[in-house]
């Protein structure tokens, strides 16, 4: 199907993990699949994957090859390997709501004239729009889920900022013969699809579960704006949304980030608890805890979920595709359970699904 050309908004610790993800495996090739749900998906590598264009407010990134700005402060995630020159420069984005209270003092940004973004896509030969706005970026994730819309292109939408999941923008997406993926990306074995499987575990076991929460500390740009608790609604909905959906019944939930710590740069801690009951109602209790490079640990989800919209654009399928966003994403437009999911999405690459 040849190259998979795509936009990039937001280039942090996601992106960095994804352009140098794509030049890791084009470079060890099939030997090396760890991460990915196959190397040859529908036909595509992850080295068809084509970065054209790149978007960004940051005045430390804004004007450099995106192979340079991947790995200018404040990102701060683990390199894995050199990403040669790309002729890529990344472009100034409308600010918006992208850099809250607590980005402002990181992030920095200029009064220059952002770009106009729908042409500048068209002209790169982008055909999907990969958002990686900032968490609570409402008015810049809907701002470019338009610009996807007028440029013609298909949207994933990897922030939890609902528009995948939102019924108008699907309508909006099958009309104009489109596809859209989302909501907020799920990573590989992140704290929302491992405490998924083991709320589902003690549900399969006959386990009733009476409460459970879920805390996540670390060190990035991420939690920073996350102390700024106006832009966290959709994040806690979209988490807690994905757990819940796994029990019959109402279980106390809390799940959200909980507090940012500087020194553990993109390392991720997650802490998930839950009590329940088993046979002649004996109390049981499970606590874990998860340690993560938080930006690779969803780098292989997207190299799936870029490969997946691909697919749907060669096969002209538009609006919501559930099967892709159920295995990629925490806040889809069908919750379902993982293994479930992965089934859904590979019947979609196998044309026995119709999304």
């Amino acid at each position: 199907m040849g190259k998979i050309k795509v936009s990039i908004v937001g280039v942090g610790n996601c992106a960095s993990a994804l352009v140098q993800g794509v030049h890791y495996y084009r470079d060890h090739g099939a030997e090396d699949t760890v991460g990915l749900m196959a190397y040859n998906l529908g036909g595509l590598e992850p080295g068809d994957i084509e970065f054209v264009s790149a978007f960004d407010a940051d005045r430390e990134k804004v004007g450099k090859d995106l192979s340079e700005a991947i790995f200018k402060e404040p990102n701060n995630t683990v390199k894995i390997t050199d990403v040669p020159n790309l002729g890529l420069k990344v472009q100034k984005g409308p600010v918006l709501d992208g850099v809250g209270k607590y980005l402002s003092g990181t992030v920095k940004t200029d009064g220059e004239k952002p770009v106009d973004v729908s042409k500048a896509i068209q002209d790169s030969g982008a055909e999907i729009i990969l958002s990686y706005l900032p968490v609570g970026s409402t008015d810049a994730t809907k701002f470019y889920a338009e610009q996807a819309l007028k440029a013609g292109v298909a949207f994933i939408n990897a922030m939890p900022v609902f528009i995948a999941s939102d019924p108008v923008w699907r309508s909006r997406f099958e009309e104009a013969g489109l596809p859209v993926a989302g909501d907020d990306v799920m990573s590989q074995l992140g704290a929302t699809v491992l405490h998924k499987t083991l709320v589902k575990l003690c549900v399969d076991r006959g386990v009733k579960v009476d409460e459970t929460y879920q805390l996540n500390i670390g060190g990035d740009t991420d939690f920073l704006n996350m102390q700024e608790e106006s832009r966290l609604a959709d994040k806690r909905v979209s988490k807690t949304s994905a757990v819940k959906a796994m029990t019959p019944y109402k279980v106390p939930t809390r799940i959200g980030p909980s507090d940012y710590v500087r020194f553990l740069d993109n390392d991720k801690i997650c802490y998930i608890y839950l009590k329940g009951r088993y046979f002649g109602d004996i109390p049981l209790t499970i606590d874990i805890k998860l340690h993560v490079i938080d930006a690779y640990n969803s780098a292989g989800v997207m190299i799936d979920a870029i490969r997946g919209t691909k697919i749907a654009l060669e096969r002209g399928v538009s609006g919501a595709l559930e099967s892709v966003s159920a295995y990629c994403f925490k806040h889809p437009p069908v919750q379902m359970p993982y293994n479930d999911a992965k089934h859904a999405l590979l019947e979609f690459v196998e044309g026995k699904r119709e999304r």
